[in-house]
């Protein structure tokens, strides 16, 4: 009897045993204070830019006609448009703090513009993401025999995307 008592202390010592060696190897807890992943710069133009600058980047009709409040509609971004005029610190500026940037009263007096700011809303790497995907937008579109990437890639030289 008592070799049955001592094999059954046994066996509940190995299952005790073996069940706390199961709980240590569970794999751990996700960190709640994690940052999210980045979202792409195609996802990120289909669920905030498309809205206004139009699925494929081909921007509102009439756009460089204002609208009766003043403001501009929004332009192409598909190359057909200005914004590869523009170097790649510019357009961050204008993604991050919206259209109002661009308005100067000297330079472009009727120039009122109705993008809001996204710097709240989108990170550092997203704004450049999206940035990026608008550029492949442009295809291999030319102006005035150039490639708009590589004029856009030059003027980009003197106003980079910023560090942070």
């Amino acid at each position: 009897m008592c070799a049955i008592v001592l094999a059954a202390l046994a066996m509940i010592a190995v299952v005790a045993c073996s069940s706390s060696t199961e709980q240590s190897a569970s794999p751990p807890t996700q960190i709640p204070d994690a940052p999210p992943p980045v979202r792409s710069g195609q996802e990120i133009f289909a669920s905030i830019c498309a809205a206004c600058h139009g699925t494929q980047g081909q921007g509102q009709p009439d756009w460089h006609i204002s609208n009766p409040d003043g403001t501009m509609p929004a332009p192409p971004l598909n190359g057909d448009g200005h914004t590869w005029h523009h170097p790649d610190g510019h357009l961050y500026r204008i993604v991050q703090q919206g259209g109002k940037i661009q308005e100067d009263p000297v330079l472009l007096p009727n120039f009122k513009s109705a993008m809001p700011a996204f710097g709240a809303q989108l990170s550092h790497e997203e704004i450049i993401a999206v940035i990026t995907y608008v550029k492949s937008l442009w295809k291999d579109k030319v102006s005035r025999g150039l490639s708009i990437r590589e004029s856009q890639a030059n003027v980009s030289m003197n106003d980079p995307f910023p560090d942070r």
